[in-house]
C-alpha cells in the first residue's frame, strides 16, 4: 500500500465535499459571457473616472483626497464584482 501525499488527500476531501458540476446550456454560456463583458466595461469606466482624480490629488500633495478617491474606487469595484457574481450565480441556477 503506497502512502499518499498531503495534497492528494486534500484533493480527495475537496472532491467529496464539492457539489457536482452542472452542464450549462449555450444560452447560459452566452449570458455569462455577456455579463462578463458588461461588468468589465463598468469596471473600466469607474477606473477611468477615478484614477485620474487620484493621480491629480497625489500630484497636488493632497493625500487625504487621494485616499478618499481610492477608497471610493475600491468600494465601487467591490460592489460591481459582487453584483457580477450574484448575476452569474442566478444564470447558473437557471
Amino acid at each position: 500500500m503506497a502512502l499518499k501525499a498531503a495534497w492528494e488527500l486534500a484533493l480527495e476531501r475537496t472532491a467529496k465535499n464539492s457539489p457536482p458540476a452542472t452542464k450549462l446550456s449555450a444560452a447560459q454560456k452566452a449570458k455569462l459571457a455577456e455579463l462578463d463583458k458588461l461588468y468589465t466595461a463598468k469596471i473600466a469606466q469607474e477606473e477611468l473616472t477615478l484614477k485620474p482624480k487620484i493621480a491629480e490629488a497625489r500630484a497636488a500633495g493632497d493625500a487625504e483626497a487621494a485616499t478618499k478617491f481610492d477608497d471610493q474606487l475600491q468600494m465601487m469595484l467591490g460592489r460591481l464584482r459582487r453584483k457580477l457574481e450574484e448575476e452569474k450565480e442566478a444564470v447558473r441556477k437557471g
